[in-house]
């Protein structure tokens, strides 16, 4: 069974409903083997939205050396941490050069945290100054911003740009404290971008909490929502596999499902969203 598609927002791109995140296994460095085995098996089970960022490690290489001739079948994505203008265009050259190819289907602005960095990013000389002339350029096709902090900021930077898409969390613990769901997606969804989903295993914690230890619950609740798609980093191929099988059944959660889990979760979830190792 396929995995289902849904529309990148205004993009007009279809991507599938679940994306290969840049962390887990992809988050190393010298671990090229696996990490060429985990991308193409990715490939194989038919997700088409591949992520990365600049500022993890050597995903953008792995991809590089992976994907070769299956560059056209995925829309590839990266991003930079980069505040300024100059450093952005540093990141973009470097990204292009690692994956092997001579455009980004998605670049974003990573990680918005204070308004300190909505003013250097969207002042003079800012980063966002890099992505507009890169997209003129044609080196990248679409704009996107991601956050996971404060749903203030990341709101705040949907109003000073017109971006394509957003990534932000969304599972059931976050929606009882700072809720990305209700703070930004309604604001997203206004202004027809692609949302993507992020966090939604809480970082792989979701398997320690009794009662929701399977999986499956969490991502179903993520897709339960207005998202484009979700991107969960894997550390190995039974992982991929395992989340391909999810993503191919999955069914939408009643509100009462939905209110369930966040309910259960409420307790901890501040805990849950904020832990430290």
């Amino acid at each position: 069974m396929a995995i289902p598609k849904r529309k990148l927002g205004k993009t007009g791109e279809e991507v599938t409903i679940l994306g290969l995140g840049g962390e887990g296994i992809l988050r190393t460095f010298g671990l090229e083997r696996d990490a060429y085995a985990l991308i193409n098996r990715a490939l194989d089970l038919g997700i088409t939205y591949c992520e990365s960022a600049r500022a993890y490690q050597g995903s953008e290489s792995y991809y590089g050396k992976a994907l070769k001739e299956r560059r056209k079948e995925i829309f590839l994505t990266s991003k930079s941490h980069a505040r300024d203008k100059d450093g952005a265009l540093e990141h973009l050259h470097e990204t292009l050069h690692n994956m092997g190819t001579d455009h980004i289907d998605l670049w974003q602005v990573h990680d918005v945290r204070t308004r300190r960095e909505l003013e250097e990013i969207f002042g003079p000389g800012g980063a966002i100054e890099a992505f507009v002339e890169a997209k003129e350029q044609g080196k990248v096709r679409f704009i996107g911003v991601t956050g996971h902090h404060d749903p203030a900021i990341l709101r705040s930077a949907l109003e000073l740009f017109p971006f394509d898409t957003v990534l932000m969390p969304v599972n059931p613990a976050e929606a009882s404290h700072k809720s990305f769901v209700e703070g930004v997606l309604p604001h997203a969804m206004e202004r027809e971008m692609g949302i993507v989903g992020m966090k939604v295993y809480l970082r792989g914690l979701a398997s320690r909490v009794p009662g929701y230890q399977s999986m499956e619950p969490y991502l179903r609740y993520a897709l339960s929502h207005p998202v484009s798609t979700v991107v969960i980093g894997c550390d190995d191929l039974r992982q991929v596999e395992q989340n391909v099988l999810f993503a191919t059944r999955f069914e939408q959660m009643t509100d009462e499902e939905m209110g369930e889990i966040v309910e259960y979760l409420h307790p901890f979830a501040r805990q849950l969203m904020y832990y430290k190792p």
